[in-house]
């Protein structure tokens, strides 16, 4: 009896696979779908898809003139007319009137050196010149003191009245009063030509501007000794260094193979490293009729066609001789992709914009083509990455990988 018990007691697994088998087919399979499912949209979506190899290009400010541009050089601003200007006599500077900016106008003094000495010999001079004109009064008076008597000796010595003796006399000392007249006059122009000098002497201690001009350096200080040849022991031979900025011109070097492409005034455009967002207009000046044997180069003069306060000697330029000049809506700078970054999916067109080694498909309003590149009118900013030559095959959201170079 117990034995029958037990056997009663026996779990039936027959039954309950039949009774559990269809159902956790029925889960398996929901749960196969499912992962196939989350898997392609995953794969779809970026996620879980390989990262794609690409190549980028920069979306980048673009001035209309490339368009049309022959021949770049680069070299520098330089002032045709520069000067260092010095004293023609030696002494301590003693005044100085300017400093580096300092705008200057023909003649105007700039400093002046020591002239005491120079200035007690200028009066000496003056002093003798108006001794010459006083004697010159006096020859003068005792000349027509013996005109007079001379003319009365004659009337007498023809009456009779007088000896030829006593007129004789009075002639000669009318021909004494005639050639001391002679000798003052000739004393006189001695003096002026004395005080003339002494001027001069006075006016070499003054420094003065010999054009307009702007002041670039100061070579020398109050009390420095300024000699003209600057050979003393910390003698300065120049106390400034002036510049006329209206003569600024760029001069860069043209390989001689590119030479032809060069002609006197052909229209430029003139970019300073100084200010690299602006575009300033030239016109081929100079070219400067020989070459340079160890470059290869021959120097051409580009002359602004617009004066600015801004451009500066010696600033580093960059010269586009054109083939046409600027039109009057080409002086802005325009946003320029590679057309090759730009693709046309469903009638748009795209460019995928990289943004933390992902892409956004960003639609793009594009222009007109500005050399080998094309206006880009909204879509993308200056200084964006995008991908160039996209494939069919990437889409918004697909991660890349930017291969090193």
């Amino acid at each position: 009896m117990e034995h029958e018990d037990l056997a009663q007691l026996k779990i039936d697994k027959t039954a309950v696979s039949s009774r559990h088998g269809k159902p956790r087919s029925r889960l398996y399979w929901g749960a196969g779908v499912l992962l196939v499912i989350l898997a392609a949209a995953l794969y779809f979506s970026g996620v879980v898809r390989p990262a794609a190899t690409v190549e980028i290009v920069s979306v980048q400010q673009t001035y209309p003139s490339q368009g049309f541009t022959l021949l770049n050089a680069s070299g520098y601003v330089v002032a045709q007319r520069k000067a260092a200007v010095a004293s023609k006599a030696t002494g301590r500077l003693v005044w100085l009137g300017v400093e580096e900016g300092s705008i200057v106008r023909k003649g105007q003094i700039l400093a002046r050196i020591e002239n005491a000495d120079v200035l007690a010999g200028q009066s000496q001079a003056a002093a003798n010149l108006n001794s010459s004109r006083a004697t010159r009064d006096q020859m003068l008076a005792e000349l027509h003191d013996a005109e007079l008597s001379f003319n009365r000796f004659k009337t007498l010595l023809a009456e009779g009245i007088v000896s030829t003796a006593d007129f004789d006399a009075a002639q000669a000392r009318y021909r004494k009063a005639q050639a001391a007249v002679a000798g003052s006059d000739a004393n006189i122009r001695a003096a002026s030509a004395a005080l003339e000098a002494t001027t001069v002497a006075v006016e070499f201690t003054f420094i003065r501007a010999p054009f307009d001009a702007v002041v670039l350096t100061k070579n020398a200080d109050v009390g420095d000794i300024v000699t003209p040849l600057g050979a003393a022991a910390d003698a300065k031979a120049a106390v400034v260094t002036i510049a006329d900025m209206s003569s600024l011109q760029a001069e860069v070097d043209v390989s001689e193979s590119n030479l032809e492409k060069v002609r006197v005034g052909q229209p430029c455009e003139i970019q300073l490293d100084a200010f690299p967002d602006l575009r300033f207009r030239g016109v081929v000046h100079m070219v400067v009729p020989t070459a340079d044997r160890s470059k290869a180069t021959v120097l051409v003069k580009v002359k602004f066609v617009d004066f600015d306060k801004r451009i500066l000697p010696e600033m580093s330029a960059k010269v586009a001789f054109l083939t046409r000049s600027v039109g009057a809506g080409e002086q802005k700078p325009r946003t320029t992709v590679n057309p090759a970054a730009v693709v046309d999916r469903k009638g748009r067109k795209l460019v995928f914009l990289v943004q933390d080694k992902r892409v956004v498909e960003t639609p793009v309003e594009l222009g007109a083509k500005v050399g080998d590149l094309v206006e880009v009118k909204s879509g993308v900013k200056a200084g964006d990455s995008v991908v160039l030559h996209p494939s069919d095959k990437l889409r918004d959201g697909s991660r890349i990988t930017i291969p090193e170079k």
